[in-house]
């Protein structure tokens, strides 16, 4: 079994201790992802789509913004599936994320956190303009990206 198979299979695990009234309530363990997150989900879910789609080839760059687990599901999918992945975080994130990312081989850039949408220094802006640098970069862009939410 490869590790990105249990992406997605957490535990589903019945709420016995509380009163749930007329109904039996579960609850998914997504903590039990291989990152240890939901976003692990959209990470696997917009590269698979990405590669059916022709947006993202063979030899191609991963590149996105982001401040929170989304990079790390990105870095667990792109070293798998032996893809060059270049993050983009703003610089108020912690050394141990930091450090964690770079251990599965992301390559991260820190910006500033001060700024806004619209400053060459803002996170997502420099993704997007890093993104346009590289030949056959993908933007992963996902907030905008359709095989997110799927």
């Amino acid at each position: 079994m490869d590790i990105l198979d249990l992406i997605g299979n957490t535990p589903l695990v019945e709420v016995t201790g509380i009163d749930t009234g007329l109904c039996q309530l579960f609850v998914k363990l997504e903590n039990q992802n291989t990152g240890g997150s939901i976003k692990d989900r959209i990470a696997i879910s917009m590269i698979l789509d990405a590669e059916k789609t022709g947006k993202l080839n063979p030899g191609g760059t991963i590149v996105e913004a982001t401040a929170g687990n989304t990079g790390l599901g990105l870095a667990i999918v792109a070293a798998r599936r032996g893809y060059p992945l270049h993050l983009v975080l703003p610089d108020k994130m912690s050394r141990e994320k930091i450090n964690q990312l770079r251990a599965l081989g992301a390559q991260v850039t820190l910006t500033r956190s001060d700024v806004n949408r619209g400053h060459p220094d803002y996170y997502q802006d420099k993704a997007r303009a890093l993104a346009a640098s590289i030949p056959g970069a993908w933007l992963v862009d996902q907030f905008s990206n359709p095989a997110n939410p799927l």
